[in-house]
């Protein structure tokens, strides 16, 4: 039985173990089952978490109905705040109605008032319309009257004398200008009067103004220093300015080259004379005139001081009318616009060609000077020496001021004149000189040596060429312009030494010729314009030295001995037949023969010694020895073919005497000899002939040796 108790009891147990399981199993299903996306459940937690409640079993039981109570108070908290609310409208409800009923009484009061005050509205709109429309017509007046009118003080400013000439001048003075440009608008309008005559008067106040201007600016030229390089910056642009009135500014500087002129004049004067009145000038400076008596430097001295002065004087000027870049030309145009009856060239305003023409009429009275007392100098001077070196030395100034003047200036013209004169002046004294020089060169100097005469002119003709050699002639016409100085200088003496030359006698002739014409060579060389008369020279030289050639020549044959043999052997030809007569001329006897090989052998020893006696008046020595050897080698070669000959016709009588058999003479074929018949019938004729080389033994390398 026992047994059976406990085996129900555990069967009872499971039983109610499962009903629980399945329980709880539905109700996490059902908790499972829940969706948490649902906005009251997660209020519902959210509240929960604040409470911060612990999950205790009291408070499970007691969540339903505290949340009910939390639900009633909340709900009776704000009926209560309701109440307040609905009795605050009440009190504002009132409080509008007095306000609608206050509003109500003011707007019938502002009706009233608007009716009684809208004629009083509608006067003041109008007369403030009418304030508004006469202080516009207000500024415009003054606008108008400050534009187009000059105040008191700036018309004093602009055309009173006693004002100075300052930048608040100039400053009216471009306000008038745009003053009378903007008249030009009110031409436009239906009534032109304003415009006319606004018009007249800014045109009068502006001529009042240029006037003051030009009046201002010949005062200031009177006293301007135009050394100092502090110039008044209001004379530039006064310059500038009146330029636009282009009578004004021709008339300005016509009296400023006129003050110049007269100002330079007076300086060149001084320093020719060292009178001056200026009380800052060196009195330790000598004047140019204390030099008078050199003429050269006297020259130089003035002509120094010219260029100096010109100089000087284009650069002052230059930084007064030029430093302003085209400022000038744009006044230029600007008056010619506004002046276009005015006699102004009308081509483009060139500045640099106005200042050369400005400085060449600031230096007329220079010009006048220089070219006066430098012909006093030129006519006074009788070494044409000097006067040449005058000349390239105005040449020189020429050509330098030419660079900065250009071509058409008065002081160009005065040095061309100059030149002209001293050229002029040297031609005289060179055909005075040549006319006694000829006079002087009668006959050639008995050592045949260059006359007194050549040498002087030679001496002169060298500082001539130095002193051209330094001018700035150009190199292209360097020779061409000196040919006339050679011409007059050089060549008249040379054609005294060719006359004096013919009267003489060979060699004298050729050496005479060689000793003057070498040395005009000798001091034309380092020149590189005289290179005609070099060429010229050259072949006078040739000339001569062929013909001393062919006189030593000439002289080795005759006092040798050798010519009467070589006249003879040259007469024949290398046939036998004219060999075989060479034993019938009368040279190649046996007795003349011998008798010119001791002639030769008597020659040989002082050949060298007694050619180069010919030559002694020779100056050139190396000359001398070169002409006497190129006759030696002549000789030699002439020896040598009176030598073969020689050889030939034995070797032709050797021949002959064997048989008539033929036989060549060494290095020479002959040709042509003759027969073998003929050759026999003159063996017997010669059988008892000497060879001629037996009387005439020397052979031509003892010649050459001996004559070495």
């Amino acid at each position: 039985m026992p047994q059976d108790y406990s085996t129900d009891y555990d069967d009872s147990v499971g039983s109610l173990a499962g009903q629980r399981s399945n329980a709880l199993a539905n109700k996490l299903a059902g908790v499972l089952s829940v969706s948490y996306a649902d906005s009251d459940i997660r209020d519902a937690l959210r509240l929960l978490d604040l409470k911060n409640a612990q999950n205790t079993p009291e408070l499970r039981r007691r969540l339903r109905l505290d949340l009910q109570k939390e639900v009633i108070d909340c709900n009776s908290s704000i009926i209560q705040d309701f109440g307040q609310v609905v009795e605050q409208l009440k009190r504002i409800g009132s409080s509008i109605s007095s306000l609608n009923a206050c509003c109500e009484d003011m707007r019938r009061q502002v009706t009233a008032a608007r009716q009684e005050t809208a004629p009083v509205l509608d006067e003041a709109s109008t007369l403030l319309i009418q304030k508004e429309d006469l202080e516009k017509k207000s500024r415009l007046l003054d606008a108008f009257n400050k534009h187009f009118f000059l105040p008191e003080d700036e018309l004093m400013a602009l055309t009173s004398t006693v004002e100075a000439i300052d930048a608040n001048f100039f400053a009216v003075l471009a306000r008038t200008k745009q003053i009378h440009a903007d008249c030009q608008v009110l031409l436009g309008s239906e009534n032109q009067r304003l415009g006319l005559e606004l018009m007249e008067q800014t045109s009068r106040q502006l001529n009042s103004g240029y006037q003051k201007l030009y009046r201002w600016i010949q005062k200031e030229f009177k006293t301007l220093d135009l050394e100092n390089p502090q110039i008044n910056a209001f004379i530039r642009k006064s310059l500038r300015t009146l330029a636009e009135r282009p009578a004004l500014f021709e008339s300005c500087l016509d009296s400023f080259s006129d003050a110049r002129d007269h100002i330079m004049t007076e300086g060149f004067y001084s320093a020719l004379t060292g009178a001056s009145t200026d009380p800052d000038k060196d009195p330790t400076m000598k004047p140019i005139e204390f030099h008078a008596h050199d003429t050269l430097r006297y020259t130089g001295d003035i002509l120094a001081w010219a260029h100096s002065a010109t100089v000087s004087e284009r650069e002052s000027l230059e930084s007064l009318f030029i430093s302003e870049g085209d400022e000038m030309a744009k006044g230029i145009r600007a008056g010619r616009q506004s002046e276009p009856w005015s006699a102004m060239d009308e081509d483009s305003f060139d500045g640099r060609k106005a200042l050369d023409s400005l400085v060449n009429r600031n230096m007329t009275g220079v010009a006048r000077g220089l070219r006066q007392r430098v012909e006093q100098a030129i006519q006074g001077q009788d070494d044409s020496v000097t006067v040449y070196k005058i000349s390239n030395l105005v040449n020189f100034y020429r050509v330098t001021l030419r660079k900065l003047l250009g071509p058409d200036s008065f002081i160009m013209d005065a040095l061309s004149a100059l030149e002209s004169s001293a050229m002029r002046q040297f031609e005289a004294l060179q055909s005075d000189r040549t006319a006694s020089l000829q006079a002087e060169l009668t006959q050639a100097p008995s050592d045949l040596g260059v006359p007194d005469v050549l040498d002087e002119t030679l001496t002169q003709l060298k500082a001539l060429m130095k002193s051209y050699e330094s001018s700035l002639t150009p190199a292209d016409s360097r020779e061409i312009d000196f040919r006339p100085v050679l011409t007059q200088t050089l060549k008249p003496v040379l054609d005294v030494c060719d006359s004096l030359a013919k009267d003489l006698e060979t060699p004298a002739t050729s050496i005479f010729l060689l000793n003057c014409y070498i040395a005009a060579s000798f001091t034309l060389q380092p020149f590189d314009f005289t290179q005609s008369l070099i060429e010229q020279i050259d072949n006078v030289v040739s000339s001569s030295t062929g013909n001393l050639i062919n006189y030593q020549h000439a002289f080795f044959l005759h006092v040798s001995g050798l010519h009467p043999l070589l006249a003879a052997m040259t007469a024949l030809t290398d046939s036998d037949e004219d060999l075989a007569k060479v034993h019938d001329l009368a040279p190649f006897q046996p007795t003349a023969l011998a008798g010119a090989s001791q002639t030769l052998d008597e020659f040989l020893p002082s050949a060298l010694m007694d050619a180069s006696e010919n030559l002694k008046q020779l100056k050139n020595t190396g000359l001398a020895g070169d002409v006497t050897s190129i006759a030696a080698d002549r000789f030699c070669a002439d020896f040598e073919f009176v030598e073969a000959r020689l050889v030939a016709v034995d070797e032709t009588v050797a021949a002959d005497g064997e048989g008539g058999q033929r036989s060549s003479s060494g290095d020479d074929d002959k040709e042509g000899r003759g027969s073998r018949d003929t050759a026999k019938v003159h063996t017997s004729e010669k059988k008892d002939l000497l060879p001629l080389r037996s009387f005439y033994p020397r052979t031509s390398g003892e010649i050459r040796v001996l004559l070495s």
